[in-house]
């Protein structure tokens, strides 16, 4: 297979090294990833991006979803894949997918209508101080072979005529054997709220990372968030264009005007 990679940590972070080395292996692999850190971007674009040759491929001077297009629709590139992480921490519930630069490179793709996967480890917050995190290689293995062994299988067994993009998150490697696969759907749980200090500043705060390093989570069976707290590697199937319904209230709103 031809594999395009790509991720919103930068192209000399740690988790985008291993899963080249890794997939290397069992297909052909280019790296278009930003040069620079671009975590939480979302899909932000840019109107032009400077390229740079890299020695797994290239680095580019904008967002993820600057990668990928740029790649798909400039310099020629045809992947039977593209794969966007291993991300620095996890990308985790519904209301995380649109902020996250991991995931928009995968439905960026997607509206290519070329099959994708996204892929997050999670570092407990009880263990790790994300501030001042150092990832190792080893960090990112549970994650590696998770995804080589979806790109090798996914596509042979159908899953892409449903799904047009993936949304992987592994726990840290256990210490004996590893973790087991579960097919799940992200969390609805929102636990997002606003402190003001009285001066002119306003810090919003995510909750839900309180709930996680407690092991407190309200996130039902079957959630993403859930099973990765468990120990279990998270695949989420999901569909890129945004769904409608036909809603008869509306409908009626919309005569009346």
């Amino acid at each position: 297979m031809n594999i395009l990679l790509t991720n919103d940590d930068g192209i000399d972070a740690v988790g985008i090294r291993t899963l080249y080395d890794r997939l290397s292996e069992v297909a052909d692999v280019t790296v278009v990833a930003p040069a620079e850190d671009q975590s939480s971007v979302g899909r932000q674009l840019s109107q032009t991006v400077d390229l740079y040759e890299h020695e797994m491929g290239y680095a580019v001077g904008g967002t993820p979803g600057d990668c990928v297009i740029a790649a798909l629709g400039s310099l020629g590139f045809d992947p039977d894949m593209v794969v966007a992480g291993i991300n620095q921490g996890a990308n985790l519930g519904s209301h995380v997918l649109g902020r996250s630069g991991t995931v928009s490179a995968a439905v960026e793709a997607a509206f290519f209508n070329v099959p994708a996967i996204a892929a997050s480890v999670y570092f407990p917050a009880g263990q790790f101080s994300f501030e001042e995190l150092t990832p190792e290689p080893s960090h990112f293995r549970e994650a590696a072979r998770a995804v080589e062994f979806l790109v090798e299988h996914a596509s042979n067994v159908g899953v892409f005529e449903s799904a047009d993009y993936l949304n992987v998150n592994a726990p840290l490697p256990p210490q004996d054997g590893h973790a087991r696969m579960e097919i799940t759907r992200p969390s609805h749980v929102y636990k997002m709220d606003a402190e003001h200090d009285g001066n002119g500043t306003v810090r919003l705060n995510d909750r839900i990372w309180e709930l996680m390093a407690e092991g407190n989570i309200p996130d039902p069976a079957g959630s993403d968030r859930r099973a990765v707290i468990e120990g279990r590697v998270s695949v989420s199937p999901l569909t890129a264009p945004h769904t409608t319904t036909d809603h008869e209230a509306l409908a009626g709103l919309a005569e009346a005007y």
